[in-house]
């Protein structure tokens, strides 16, 4: 039998569900972290799914929402952990990928600091109660309010054939067509850094534009039941992502150079080549136009759908085919 699956108050015995929330604190406040704890009856690997991680983000915070409803321990070999929302501040007060408390993005800190900015310490929390201990990690995001997205899944490479593949099988698992892959495991991505504690964990994004779409979210729980499946989580057969994924990996990352009022010539899934104008920034004081120019020739993922930008915002991100000899699956 598995053992007790306990994170902080919360406790689930083997063959129980355990739904509620666990305080965290951030040094100037505490939060509630939303958990379900689904403790199997029978043993096998224990996988966290989080959503959440940033504000405006909503297909992934419902499907896992859905997920958590749905699962029943019977049926389940190991442990999982839900967290619908993993970072309350931005989800609900903030709805943007900044926290209101500091103003810093979660998914660049981690694993966070746990003396650091109340963002600091929830990455150093939910690092340590709930990645550091998973022995496989989802990590579910959307395209935000102010940004157009494709659908994609994306993982980090170690230089660690084993974690790689078993990493690659996840991804290729949930049933989106495009895999990006990163060439290291460097960053403070929450997959980058579970990544580098041996952790196999992808990043999924799905949707676009903060929209809320119920039959994506219930694609995505499809999606979510295709990867449980393969880690041996769920008997239900898993699916077979031999002939469908394309690999990509990242080429480049377009920011803003000027603030003003941006104008974009594409939308996410467009094929792009090295130079070519991607649109334009105005400054609504003088008219001046600032011209957008893409350093790299591939295809555009995700990019700023929102009208106002100041220096450094992301305006466009880009992957490219993967080589045959990169080191994916």
């Amino acid at each position: 039998m598995t053992d007790t699956l306990s994170v902080g108050v919360l406790h689930a015995e083997p063959g129980t569900k355990t739904r509620g929330t666990v305080p965290a604190d951030l040094g100037t406040l505490t939060v509630d972290i939303p958990l379900t704890l689904v403790n199997g009856a029978h043993p096998g690997p224990r996988v966290l799914i989080t959503a959440g991680v940033h504000g405006g983000e909503f297909t992934g915070v419902d499907a896992a929402t859905r997920l958590a409803a749905l699962l029943e321990p019977g049926e389940v070999h190991g442990q999982v952990i839900v967290c619908p929302v993993a970072n309350p501040p931005a989800v609900y007060q903030g709805r943007l990928g900044v926290s209101p408390l500091d103003g810093v993005n979660i998914n660049r800190v981690f694993p966070g600091d746990p003396d650091g900015s109340p963002t600091e310490r929830l990455a150093a929390w939910l690092f340590t109660n709930l990645v550091d201990v998973a022995d496989a990690y989802v990590d579910l995001h959307s395209g935000g309010i102010d940004e157009v997205l494709t659908d994609f899944v994306g993982y980090r490479l170690t230089g660690d054939p084993e974690l790689d593949a078993k990493t690659a099988d996840m991804a290729g698992a949930l049933g989106v067509e495009d895999v990006i892959f990163g060439m290291n495991a460097e960053g403070g991505n929450s997959h980058a850094a579970a990544a580098r504690q041996g952790v196999p964990a992808i990043l999924v994004e799905t949707g676009q534009l903060g929209e809320r779409d119920a039959d994506t979210a219930r694609r995505l729980v499809g999606g979510l039941y295709g990867v449980l499946s393969r880690l041996g989580v769920l008997d239900t057969q898993p699916q077979d992502p031999a002939s469908a994924v394309r690999e990509w990996v990242w080429a480049a990352g377009v920011t803003a150079e000027a603030t003003g009022l941006w104008y974009p010539e594409f939308t996410a899934g467009d094929d792009v080549t090295e130079g070519q104008v991607i649109g334009h920034v105005i400054d609504p004081a003088d008219g001046q136009e600032h011209k957008v120019h893409t350093p790299a020739t591939g295809r555009i993922f995700y990019g700023m759908h929102g009208l106002t930008v100041a220096p450094g915002a992301e305006l466009a991100a880009i992957a490219a085919p993967a080589p045959q000899d990169s080191g994916g699956h």
